[in-house]
């Protein structure tokens, strides 16, 4: 394939990413008691939920909404959820048909990607890039880490963020969130867990999560209890909150958590993953390894009550 073919083929790629996407992608005028602000939005459902980032409606309860075929219509903020920085809107009147839903899990590394949105007011902005890196940590300002989010070199710009990070099939794997530098952007990832999260929003306005109350950082294990557990690593309990679950379970500083609830754990995501709403008030087993033995804790996460 000569380089004429292969610039066609991409571009074709990415023309029939851009009209199959953009119009269902809104531009959203924000206003709330911090001032005016932008962003983007898709439509979700053909009910007329759209997705967007948290930040982007931060402090607001409606925005206005505009799309490229000339449809404009108001927005309620129906559910946000800070701590993934996603959230979902209810429009009061007919919105275009809604985005396709894809897989981040199934992305990999190198693979074309194209970001739309509306940045720096621009309707209808395409820009396209590659995978960069997949599996990053973004900490968000409610304190939480965004697991499994994507890199890309797809340029991102203020606006942008709420858009659709979309696959060469045109199916939405991510939400631009944010800018990390020159030639660096993030999403976050559409997968098993976001459709939770966004059911969960759509059905309820907002996410249950579960909360043990403790901090660690991963630390190296033993030789011996290595091979024992099937792990070179744990998570040493750094802090304990009082009063927390953690601490009624009798979790020590010094402690370090090599199992929770049946599954490995080596990092504070770790645990974070699996503290989802049904582990609320359900009694389950933590092992650890405390001075020179493997023993087992018995703790009952509580409900994790954001401000």
């Amino acid at each position: 394939m000569d380089d004429d073919a292969a610039l066609d083929a991409y571009s074709q790629a990415v023309v029939g990413v851009a009209q199959r996407v953009l119009p269902s992608v809104a531009s959203l005028l924000v206003r709330s008691v911090r001032g005016a602000g932008s962003g983007s939005a898709s439509v979700l459902t053909e009910s007329g939920f759209l997705l967007t980032s948290a930040h982007v409606v931060a402090g607001a309860d409606t925005a206005d909404a505009a799309f490229a075929d000339g449809t404009e219509v108001t927005v309620d903020v129906a559910g946000r959820d800070p701590l993934s920085d996603l959230a979902v809107l209810r429009a009061r009147g007919p919105v275009p048909a809604p985005v396709e839903l894809g897989d981040a899990a199934a992305l990999r590394v190198g693979q074309l990607v194209v970001a739309l949105g509306n940045p720096l007011g621009l309707a209808g902005s395409v820009t396209a890039g590659i995978v960069s890196a997949l599996g990053r940590s973004l900490p968000t300002p409610a304190g939480r880490v965004i697991d499994e989010v994507i890199q890309t070199d797809a340029a991102l710009n203020p606006g942008n963020s709420g858009g659709v990070l979309a696959d060469s099939a045109g199916r939405a794997v991510g939400v631009n969130t944010a800018v990390a530098g020159i030639g660096v952007g993030l999403a976050v990832p559409v997968n098993a867990t976001t459709r939770k999260i966004l059911d969960s929003l759509m059905r309820t306005g907002r996410v249950r999560r579960a909360w043990l109350g403790i901090a660690g950082a991963e630390f190296p294990l033993p030789e011996p209890l290595r091979a024992r557990i099937g792990s070179r690593k744990g998570l040493r309990v750094a802090a304990v909150s009082e009063p927390s679950p953690a601490a009624t379970a009798g979790l020590r500083v010094g402690d370090i958590i090599v199992e929770l609830d049946g599954t490995t754990v080596v990092s504070t995501t770790a645990v974070q993953r699996l503290m989802v709403e049904d582990a609320i008030d359900r009694e389950i087993e933590m092992t650890v390894w405390r001075q020179g033995a493997l023993v087992d804790v018995f703790v009952t996460p509580k409900e994790l009550v954001t401000r």
